[in-house]
């Protein structure tokens, strides 16, 4: 679906601002087009081809529960190995495709999603629960990390370099070249960047792509495919198919033909892939990430102001649910009680409701599910600690949830560790900087961290010792949140990431390629 010409806006993490008034009237009439459209019934998209198969499931807007947004297809394991044997017969075509053709072909891709930018974000917004900003911002975030990701082939024109040579008449190359099949297993959170950004990775560097969704988020993946159709990638090199992740998912982490996953997801799943998939004739690359815990540090030297807007933009943008939100704070016992006076007056003024509607910050969990383990926690809250704001499920036809702060949690209680995925934050005080610092690294998770504090050395000292892949300073647009390509790399250390690499950085495309040394002597 093409957009009508609209005047270009870009909404960034940075800043999730409308930097043009006009940006509010396009998302409003795209909100009407997109619903007018809801009903639908979409494909898979395998070799080239829509295929339609004997069932289908609804995709019911958490916004409102009466709403069904589409019909998707329930994929069969059948349809799994359809997409594969697919995506392999492509292969040998496209990898053998110079480089710079396949630049073009994703590059047009990346065009059309920021052509498309307000009809893909106003689906989002009703199919996540994203506010506008936040669902505009994951559309561009998409089309930014595809022009990333052709970026890197071309500065490093193709992965092809001379090596040393011993004399005139030896020619030594080091070339990357890639893998074959690669799977995506994308989440739902950010359902544009989180699979447009690695499946795009995965072909530019030459292997063709299979892309499954979340189950909860189907037709944005669909959005995605029709992109990568339109843009001209070729038959088979990208395929789409949506499905049970105990069938479908499954199916393509197990089959022998996959040569490579990219999986976003909880630390359980994203570890028995990374264990399962090693089952294999030869070791197979997997690159996962698996969530976080993540810590905010709040010095006696910190800005109030600053670190309290930090805090509440990280905990309940998207409702908690990234994998960046921050979860737990540790501020200093001298300034603990001005923070939270100043994070309960900005967390009292969130508008919660109808993501699409201009006013509101928070809009709804995506599923009962979520819903419900949100009722269990703040429970368990009310039980082993003190809850300071909400705690409440707020009903009105959606799954929508009040943002929740909490305090005086014991130090060996569960919640300090267990990533809830949702709009709570733990709050505890701190004597000493070192204290809050092995308190902070004391999880099974590395991905991000902040610190708020206005001296140089403590800074330093953070710097130095915080155990994440994405830390910030002093950010009061996001005390652990808002990465975005080329300005932060985004990857995890420990549990929250497997390679050691993150995206949007000087690393990551070469993760979908492996190294082959030529020599050749005359």
């Amino acid at each position: 679906m093409s957009e009508k010409k609209r005047k270009h806006i870009k909404v960034t993490y940075s800043t999730l601002a409308s930097p043009d008034p006009l940006l509010h009237e396009y998302f409003d009439e795209a909100v009407a087009e997109a619903k007018a459209g809801f009903g639908a019934t979409f494909p898979l998209y395998i070799n080239g081809q829509d295929r339609f198969v004997d069932e289908t499931f609804a995709k019911v807007s958490p916004v409102d529960t009466s709403v069904v947004m589409g019909y998707f297809q329930k994929g069969s394991e059948q349809d799994a190995n359809d997409a594969i044997a697919a995506a392999k017969a492509a292969f040998p075509a496209w990898s053998s495709r110079p480089w710079q053709e396949r630049v073009a072909i994703l590059r047009k891709a990346a065009d059309l999603m920021s052509e498309r930018l307000f009809h893909m974000g106003a689906v989002m917004s009703m199919e996540v629960g994203k506010n506008r900003l936040e669902a505009l911002g994951d559309v561009e975030e998409t089309a930014d990390l595809i022009r990333y990701n052709c970026d890197a082939m071309e500065k490093n024109d193709g992965f092809s370099f001379k090596l040393l040579a011993e004399s005139e008449q030896h020619h030594n190359r080091s070339v990357l070249k890639p893998y074959g099949v690669w799977v995506v297993i994308a989440p739902f959170n950010f359902p544009g960047a989180l699979a447009g950004g690695p499946s795009s990775a995965a072909m530019v560097a030459g292997n063709t792509a299979v892309l499954k969704p979340a189950t909860d988020t189907p037709y944005t993946g669909w959005l995605l495919a029709e992109c990568f159709r339109d843009a001209g990638v070729p038959d088979g090199v990208f395929n789409f198919i949506t499905g049970p992740g105990r069938t479908v998912g499954q199916t393509l982490v197990d089959h022998p033909d996959v040569a490579g996953i990219t999986f976003t997801g909880s630390y359980d799943v994203g570890m028995n892939i990374l264990r399962t998939f090693s089952h294999s004739r030869y070791p197979r690359p997997v690159v996962a990430e698996m969530g976080g815990k993540n810590p905010t540090i709040v010095s006696k030297t910190a800005d109030l102001d600053k670190a309290a807007m930090g805090v509440m933009r990280s905990a309940f943008g998207l409702q908690g649910q990234k994998c960046s939100a921050c979860s737990r704070v540790y501020v200093h016992n001298s300034v603990r009680e001005s923070f939270v006076d100043k994070l309960l007056e900005l967390t009292r003024q969130i508008n919660i409701g109808d993501p699409t509607i201009k006013d509101n910050f928070m809009g709804p969990v995506i599923n009962r599910g979520v819903y419900e383990d949100y009722q269990k926690f703040v429970s368990d809250l009310r039980d082993g600690g003190r809850i300071l704001f909400g705690g409440e499920t707020l009903g009105d036809g959606g799954y929508y949830v009040a943002p929740t702060i909490a305090d005086q949690l014991p130090e060996d209680h569960y919640l300090w560790k267990h990533e809830m995925f949702l709009p709570i934050v733990t709050i505890a005080s701190f004597e000493n900087l070192d204290d809050a610092m092995a308190r902070a690294n004391d999880v099974e998770y590395g991905l991000t961290a902040g610190f708020f504090g206005e001296e140089d050395e403590e800074i330093q000292w953070f710097l130095d010792n915080i155990q994440a892949g994405v830390v910030y300073v002093n950010r009061a647009g996001g005390a652990t949140t808002g990465a975005w390509p080329g300005y932060q790399s985004f990857g995890g250390w420990k549990g929250s990431g497997s390679t050691g690499k993150a995206a949007g950085s000087f690393y990551y495309v070469q993760q979908y390629m492996h190294e082959q040394s030529q020599t050749v002597i005359d």
